[in-house]
């Protein structure tokens, strides 16, 4: 649920026990992967790369709590056609550290989203977040093509969206949901972790090393705070011709699925599909083989891919 850090102060250097847990779950990762520490005026961003080089850029935008680690059922698939770079997000749970500019306000995560595809060389890319990885990404997309008045865009940079069952995109949180995720920050560890992802999974939680690289990083990073802001206006981006994939769960527990899907098939150049049987958290590695193939045909043939 922690998705960004404390705009007053850095986050902490990951601890030896959380690297090591951090390397045991990217060790599912079944391609060979790169390893790229990016300097910025933010920090460092770790930046997790696979996948033929030349290939078109797909940049993987991980859930709140979790770290680029959590892609694995999915990577193998993505990296046979894509340059895959996975990212961990600033100042949340993973090998990134913020030790520079503060986060304050959204502007100040979609300069260093910004800065990282500058960073990696990425002149045109699509963007695939889940949960808040998804809100990440259509703001920013939102951003680049109509910045607030004063601010530069990067009109052009984001060529395609991918959102697997978005949060706060399209409509808020049940209620309930908050209610189950509270013990995640009053008794941040490995066993309040398990517990909420065993119901919001319906009993289908990630691999092991997920939950215990999560439980770590729930309490290492617990004085993190959410940099969040309005929900994305998506209507914008048609004008800029920004075909947009919304893939939701039909089992996900964070939020109104029949809400999401109406209100975002409104929008102008929004597709939408449903992975059956899928929950919110389980959505990156549960059918993951449908999930990645849905992903490609979109990606492969723009708005008509989607279903």
């Amino acid at each position: 649920m922690t998705a960004a850090p404390s705009p007053h102060s850095p986050s902490p250097a990951p601890s030896p026990a959380f690297r090591d847990a951090y390397e045991r779950a990217m060790a599912l990762w079944p391609v060979p992967v790169e390893r790229l520490d990016l300097a910025s005026e933010f920090g460092s961003t770790r930046v997790n790369i696979c996948g033929p080089a030349g290939a078109p850029p797909l940049v993987l935008l991980h859930g709140g709590g979790t770290t680029s680690a959590v892609w694995y059922a999915q990577v193998a698939a993505l990296a046979r056609t894509h340059r895959v770079h996975a990212v961990d997000q600033i100042g949340a749970p993973g090998l990134s550290v913020h030790s520079g500019r503060a986060l304050r306000r959204p502007e100040d995560l979609f300069a260093w989203l910004d800065g990282v595809l500058s960073g990696l060389g990425l002149e045109s890319v699509a963007l695939l977040g889940h949960s808040y990885g998804g809100w990440l990404a259509l703001s920013h997309a939102v951003h680049a093509v109509a910045p607030p008045a004063g601010i530069a865009g990067t009109r052009g940079r984001v060529a395609r969206l991918v959102l697997l069952d978005p949060t706060q995109c399209f409509a808020g949180y049940r209620p309930s949901y908050l209610l189950r995720a509270l013990p995640l920050f009053v008794r941040p560890g490995e066993r309040s972790t398990r517990r909420f992802l065993a119901w919001e999974t319906r009993g289908a939680p990630p691999a092991p090393e997920l939950v215990r690289l999560m439980g770590l990083g729930a309490v290492e990073f617990r004085a993190a705070k959410v940099v969040t802001g309005p929900r994305p206006d998506a209507s914008r981006l048609a004008a800029a011709s920004v075909p947009t994939l919304v893939l939701l769960a039909e089992h996900s527990r964070a939020h109104d699925l029949h809400r999401v899907a109406a209100r975002a098939g409104r929008t102008p150049g929004v597709r939408i599909g449903t992975m059956a049987g899928v929950a919110h958290h389980s959505l990156p590695y549960d059918r993951a083989d449908d999930v990645s193939r849905r992903v490609l045909d979109f990606l492969d043939t723009g708005p008509k891919g989607a279903g």
